[in-house]
């Protein structure tokens, strides 16, 4: 029975652990595309203690809702052409600023809320929380062409709602 007891706590203990390793996850925003329902998701990853992660802050990958709602990782041609950015981390690792491949007009800038990171840019010239990114296209593969970027949030100071169209 001892042995028993033992061993549970020294699984509960591992599992725990574990558990401690694994990074919070605080959603971004989302890029949705003319071509399919199928969509990018960004998210902010920090540690249990409040800070981003030195090693990926920001990821990025497909959440396949045209399909079963799979999760895939972007390939290379579509982070490097497409989908992709750059992150640069603030020394405290208490905000970031992500260079987005796609035009969005400007930097994205992740910054730290509570127990949350949100990310901001600035549409119609006011600083405002990305919700979400809408880009129309057309073409295949290599060949294709931007019609227009939309971006939608809320105002951070005021919480209305806020919407800029960018045509390349």
């Amino acid at each position: 029975m001892v042995r028993q007891l033992i061993i549970v706590l020294v699984f509960s203990l591992a599992y725990l652990s574990l558990q401690a390793n694994e990074p919070v996850i605080h959603p971004l925003f989302k890029i949705e595309r003319s071509k399919n329902a199928n969509i990018i998701q960004y998210d902010a990853r920090s540690g249990h203690d409040g800070k981003l992660l030195k090693k990926d802050p920001v990821v990025g990958y497909w959440i396949r809702l045209a399909e079963q709602g799979q999760v895939k990782e972007l390939t290379w041609t579509q982070k490097t052409f497409a989908f992709g950015f750059k992150t640069r981390l603030a020394s405290d690792r208490m905000s970031a600023e992500i260079d987005m491949v796609a035009d969005l007009g400007a930097p994205v800038s992740v910054i730290h809320e509570g127990d949350i990171y949100r990310a901001t840019i600035p549409i119609e010239g006011r600083t405002s929380y990305l919700d979400r990114v809408y880009i129309k296209a057309s073409g295949k593969g290599i060949k294709v062409d931007v019609e227009y970027v939309e971006t939608f949030g809320r105002d951070v100071e005021t919480g209305e709602d806020r919407y800029q169209k960018i045509v390349p």
